[in-house]
């Protein structure tokens, strides 16, 4: 079952009110790291074990990069796992015992316990020009954050809100989920004020106006919240409400296995947040777009915000046009569209809008510079 409903007006007067009267946090992304890099359990150093290594690390940051799975079944894709370690730039050995590490040239392994691992890194550009060459949209290290409320009911029909306490087994493959697919998963802490906010009857309904109160606090980009029902018989039944940009996705779950049972939401909510904010880039410039920027005040901000600007993945070029009392001009260079430049910079605390940059009217974008 699924359904998706516009909460736009509901959502939109709720969060009006509330945030006259509540603590509220800005709404955005988050910093992830590793993208480049895996860790992979290896159980001697022979050549072959250490390919395997390579190939299940590599097609492991493709999915990390492109936020899906789904790319791993791309004819480019395909033939890059073949050759994997052409795309390796350093891998790191670690045994069992924690302190035992060493850094390793690829070529010079140390030898390993057994139930050893190897982290292996590869390289940024070689990875970006492939998905690139192959038209595969990449999602930068800037994403969206998601704040999950979950309410268990047990075989009598006892309902409590998940923490790490009450049943630690899902929270921790919640969170090595967040760690493999590089998306910042929140759990609430669930002290006085979330319980005063938001009961187990109110996730269980999937309350959203009363999700979206209780969320607030917490500044999350989107929020998953779920109600999972573990039966005498042993399947696990529940319901599922994704709300994202003003809209809930609600959709059900069975399983009998419970890691089957969360890697679906997962999956599906992390599917959709890539579809959103990853971007394909191109070799050559498709458009420029023209930014002005208050705030820079001295050598200090423009420095760093020239830094920040030449990071964005979208951004093939910089130019500084003008700046004159504090507000700086620049025309971008991109490797996309202005569009897909305003959902990256909204992620980010860094450069405020001072007016809505509508998309009838991009251009120029007009921020303010808050670093």
């Amino acid at each position: 079952m699924e359904m998706k409903f516009s909460l736009k007006k509901s959502i939109n007067f709720t969060v009006m009110l509330l945030s006259m009267f509540i603590f509220q946090q800005e709404l955005y992304g988050l910093q992830v790291t590793g993208l480049y890099s895996h860790r992979v359990a290896v159980s001697n150093e022979s050549d072959s074990e250490r390919n395997r290594a390579f190939q299940e690390a590599f097609k492991a940051v493709i999915v990390k990069l492109t936020g899906s799975k789904s790319w791993l079944s791309d004819p480019n894709i395909e033939g890059a796992v073949a050759g994997a370690q052409s795309y390796v730039e350093a891998i790191r050995y670690e045994s069992q015992n924690a302190s035992q590490v060493a850094d390793n040239g690829i070529n010079n392994p140390d030898r390993l316990n057994e139930n050893g691992f190897i982290e292996v890194s590869f390289s940024s550009l070689l990875i970006e020009a492939l998905l690139t060459d192959a038209n595969i949209p990449i999602w930068n290290s800037n994403r969206p954050s998601v704040l999950i409320w979950m309410v268990l009911q047990d075989a009598s029909g006892s309902r409590t809100l998940l923490t790490k306490e009450s049943n630690p087994e899902i929270s921790e493959y919640v969170q090595n989920f967040a760690r493999i697919r590089a998306i910042p998963i929140i759990f609430p802490v669930l002290d006085f004020q979330d319980r005063q906010n938001l009961s187990e009857e109110d996730v269980w309904a999937l309350d959203s106006q009363k999700i979206v109160k209780a969320s607030l606090r917490y500044g999350a980009d989107s929020i998953l919240s779920g109600r999972l029902h573990f039966t005498s018989g042993g399947e696990l039944i529940g319901l599922w409400q994704f709300i994202f940009q003003d809209e809930a996705d609600v959709f059900d779950g069975v399983e009998k296995n419970l890691d089957d049972y969360l890697e679906v939401p997962l999956d599906r909510i992390t599917n959709r947040l890539a579809d959103y904010f990853a971007v394909l880039s191109y070799s050559t410039p498709q458009e420029s777009v023209n930014l002005k920027i208050e705030g820079i005040r001295n050598l200090r901000a423009y420095t760093s915000l020239m830094n920040y600007v030449s990071g964005l993945g979208l951004v093939y070029s910089v130019k500084a046009v003008n700046l004159d009392s504090g507000t700086l001009q620049l025309e971008l260079g991109l490797l996309g569209e202005a569009s897909q430049l305003f959902e990256v910079i909204a992620l980010d605390r860094d450069l405020v809008p001072i007016q809505s940059n509508q998309a009838g009217n991009p251009n120029p974008l007009h921020y303010r510079w808050t670093r």
